[in-house]
């Protein structure tokens, strides 16, 4: 197999599990809880996302 399409191929399954990763992360912070709380547990996983991606 050509070396260039491993690597895209590749790359493509690491977004798929990372994006998987911060649904199921979504998923379970809000299991349970007020909507009066949901806002800032979103902005607290969107900010664990960003660090994760190094943009923070």
């Amino acid at each position: 197999m050509d070396p260039v399409l491993v690597a895209a191929v590749c790359s493509v399954i690491v977004l798929l599990i990372v994006a998987v990763a911060a649904v199921l992360v979504v998923r379970s912070a809000l299991d349970g809880t007020e909507s009066k709380d949901r806002a800032r547990i979103l902005t607290a996983v969107a900010e664990v996302v960003r660090a994760v991606r190094g943009k923070r």
